[in-house]
């Protein structure tokens, strides 16, 4: 059985206001091409298909029109986890009718292991066992008790985890033997996740959050059961392997979500299974629409605005200005030097202002001026909180933000 293995499509996103559908749109009918092209036979969305809980009417068309067409492929199966970005509620309303195409859906942690073991038949006859494991909030896998260290509450989110994966793969394990005694032999064990793993590779601007608080989401190789034959992850951008394996793997997102990922390549991930031995295999995915960092002195954006001119670029610009003069007007200026371009600016930092104003802001600043962590920072100052205490103050802090960006405003 062929698989393909991709996530953090981040429907819906948008670049400085930009709105992005074109891209994927583009992205979305590549990927169906390539499924018809390299006869895939199963699909694997490993997390963070939308980029908020509350997708836009036009990102959830993207979705619906993928899953239909991808139904009349010639790839059987699809199977979809939730991310730290999908409300899993959301994603969950109609996976009842998306069965009838194959599609399997899993929002979040179910109270019944089964619900998250699928076999994937060929010929009606079973030849994959997929353990899809949703992104794991906090409150899933973690009880609170009173006068927890960080330390502690870290050890238990590990704990959590591993136990998860431990059940849910102890499961499938369960279900190859019934089918090796059956005479179906050598049936591979494919596992999903959304998490953060030790020494993952990420970029600046790749919005990313941390998902567990301290270090804890820096889960090792170890946290995973040896019987999964190829773990299919999502979460970080940056396609990587993780630690000294080949089988567990990052596919990275499909398309830069920030400039940080400018010059990136992107990619899926074609597993072909032998028995239980996956021959994996990167496809690189096309860049869709172009964007560029300029970074330098006026002199250094003209001379790089003019060559991609020369190059007929249709890239979408963030410029930099570094050098030493004060210049009031610069937006004016590129905006003049983008006539008959059909580049697009969508973010201009003009770091000798920016300078000037930093250093005068302290006096007369504003809430807007500051996010949540200065404001908490601030905080912590004004009260003459002594460093020692600081970090459990700021666990605490960091725990109560990450339950707000964790509750699923779509569930009743």
């Amino acid at each position: 059985m062929k698989i393909l293995h991709t996530s953090d499509w981040h429907l819906g996103r948008s670049l400085y206001g930009r709105k992005r559908y074109e891209e994927f749109s583009a992205f979305l009918d590549w990927l169906v091409q390539t499924i018809e092209s390299e006869k895939i036979d199963a699909l694997l969305v490993a997390g963070d298909v939308f980029d908020t809980s509350t997708p836009s009417n036009r990102a959830q068309e993207l979705y619906y029109r993928f899953l239909c067409r991808v139904a009349a492929s010639c790839c059987h199966h699809v199977v979809v986890i939730a991310g730290n970005h999908d409300s899993p509620s959301f994603l969950n309303a109609p996976k009842e009718l998306l069965r009838a195409l194959n599609v399997y859906v899993v929002g979040s942690m179910t109270e019944a292991l089964k619900d998250e073991v699928f076999v994937l038949h060929a010929d009606d006859k079973p030849e994959v066992i997929v353990c899809a494991v949703p992104y794991l909030r906090d409150k899933d896998i973690r009880t609170v008790e009173p006068g927890e260290t960080i330390d502690d509450k870290n050890a238990k989110l590990v704990e959590g985890l591993k136990n998860h994966y431990a059940d849910v793969c102890t499961t499938a394990e369960q279900k190859r033997a019934e089918f090796k005694s059956s005479g179906h032999d050598g049936i591979p064990i494919v596992a999903m996740g959304h998490l953060f793993t030790a020494g993952g590779k990420t970029v600046d601007g790749d919005g990313v959050r941390e998902l567990y608080v301290g270090s804890l989401a820096h889960v090792g190789e170890d946290v995973f059961p040896s019987s999964i034959d190829y773990l299919a992850l999502g979460h970080l951008h940056v396609p990587q392997a993780v630690g000294s394996t080949e089988h567990i793997r990052y596919c990275g997102s499909p398309i830069p979500m920030g400039y940080g990922e400018a010059t990136q390549k992107k990619k899926v991930v074609l597993i072909d299974f032998n028995s239980t031995t996956p021959n994996i295999q990167e496809l690189p995915v096309p860049c869709f629409q172009e964007l560029v960092r300029i970074v330098g002195s006026l002199d250094d954006i003209h001379a790089r605005l003019e060559e991609l001119k020369k190059e007929e670029s249709s890239a979408w610009l963030e410029i930099e200005y570094t050098g030493s003069d004060i210049i009031g007007n610069l937006r004016e200026m590129l905006n003049e030097a983008m006539v008959d371009s059909a580049m697009e600016i969508r973010r201009i930092k003009n770091r000798r202002v920016m300078d000037i104003v930093i250093s005068t802001l302290a006096e007369d600043e504003t809430l807007d001026d500051l996010d949540a962590g200065d404001v908490f920072t601030r905080c912590l100052d004004a009260f003459g909180v002594l460093d020692e205490d600081r970090e459990e103050l700021t666990v605490s802090y960091n725990e109560i933000i990450k339950s707000l960006h964790e509750d699923d405003i779509n569930a009743e």
